[in-house]
């Protein structure tokens, strides 16, 4: 029997996280977005998902991280398209492994420690740690509410066009 949480390893500019598999809903090659003018930097654009505008955050820009320069390093982003209420998607640099982790590879970071307390975790894989990322904190509630109020007008925008 396999035990441990399951989480899916992403880099973000050249650092190693960790999100919970059971909030990923899907992973997808990074398409042509939307990107409505005066977005704000995180904001990579929307991604019309069979008529529904999903946001697409970049985690780079929203954890002040940074940007890939090289056109190889491009290549390889990637959508994480997460569950939830609320359609999301996160941008990030590459998609590394699905893994599963013990308990005592997991050391809690204090909220206050982290932006929001975005990082819930640091994780122990070999000689590598990762931060083990809390989905729900990423955003906090007033940009999730600005960002709900960009995605409405973003719906709206492709319901004009719907045939």
């Amino acid at each position: 029997m396999t035990t441990g949480t399951a989480y899916l390893l992403v880099a973000i500019a050249g650092t190693g996280c960790a999100l919970p598999q059971r909030a990923v809903r899907e992973i997808l090659p990074l398409p042509r977005l939307w990107r409505p003018p005066g977005a704000p930097g995180a904001l990579a654009g929307f991604l019309n998902l069979a008529g529904s505008a999903v946001p697409v955050l970049d985690l780079a820009v929203l954890f002040g991280l940074g940007r890939p320069v090289t056109a190889q390093a491009a290549l390889y982003r990637h959508l994480v398209l997460l569950h939830g209420e609320a359609p999301l998607a996160l941008l990030v640099d590459r998609v590394a492994d699905v893994v599963r982790v013990e308990a005592g590879q997991v050391r809690p970071v204090a909220d206050e420690a982290t932006l929001n307390g975005c990082v819930a975790a640091e994780i122990r894989l070999g000689d590598t740690l990762v931060h083990g990322l809390a989905i729900d904190r990423i955003l906090l509630a007033e940009e999730r509410e600005r960002l709900a109020a960009r995605t409405r007008e973003a719906q709206a925008r492709l319901a004009e066009w719907a045939a």
